[in-house]
């Protein structure tokens, strides 16, 4: 399959995805959008993925291409293909549903515990995510589940903390790509964000244990194994 990707920083990357989905014979190609280079036809991917970035969904005047990506993503939902969004890539496609994104009442930046929300259990993604699991964040915006969608999970910081459409759009708002290399380029770009709040940890306490990185990239292989099964049908 051709799975392409929208990257909007040069600091968020696929992380453990790229070798996940290389290793499983797919293509992968990419629009790296802080480039200004130009969106594919939909016709000609079979799965698309958004990754993160610092920016708001709404930030359309200092990043005039969100608007055409936004346009892009809704396309390829309508078009049946197979889409997942991870933090802003998870706003975005809420955005394109024409769904409230906003400010969190917390920023929330670390390991913090997310717990699957039952709605979740009716899924394809109901063992692919454990009942409660510490997971890597870093968003201060939020969402609300766009309609027709099923939450997949919540926690103390934040409500919604993923959904899932169809059992093929998926917007996740935690990080299960990150790798150790990846946490420290992000915390080195963002470093800035991280203001001792009540939900946002320290650099040491980010990467105190680098154990918790293979834990949610598997938790990740997992979820791209179910969405693999969708592709294909």
């Amino acid at each position: 399959m051709n799975i392409h990707y929208l990257q909007h920083v040069p600091f968020e990357e696929l992380g453990s995805i790229e070798a996940e989905l290389a290793g499983r014979g797919h293509r992968l190609t990419s629009t790296n959008l802080y480039k200004n280079e130009s969106l594919p036809t939909v016709d000609n991917i079979d799965w698309l993925i958004i990754m993160g970035g610092p920016m708001g969904v709404y930030d359309e005047d200092q990043y005039p291409w969100l608007r055409e990506e936004k346009q892009f993503i809704k396309q390829a939902i309508e078009s049946g293909k197979v889409v997942m969004g991870i933090c802003l890539g998870a706003q975005l496609i809420a955005a394109a549903l024409d769904t409230k994104v906003y400010k969190n009442r917390h920023s929330e930046i670390g390991w913090f515990n997310i717990k699957r929300h039952p709605e979740a259990e009716n899924t394809i993604l109901s063992d692919a995510i454990p009942p409660q699991v510490e997971v890597f964040h870093w968003h201060g915006d939020t969402f609300d589940i766009p309609a027709g969608a099923k939450p997949l999970a919540f926690s103390a910081a934040c409500p919604n903390q993923g959904f899932i459409l169809d059992n093929r759009v998926v917007g996740l708002q935690f990080h299960l790509e990150t790798t150790l290399t990846s946490a420290q380029a992000l915390i080195n770009k963002c470093r800035d964000e991280l203001d001792g709040s009540v939900y946002v940890q320290s650099e040491s306490e980010m990467l105190s244990d680098p154990q918790r990185f293979s834990r949610i990239n598997q938790i990740m292989a997992n979820i791209l194994n179910c969405l693999e099964k969708q592709a294909h049908r």
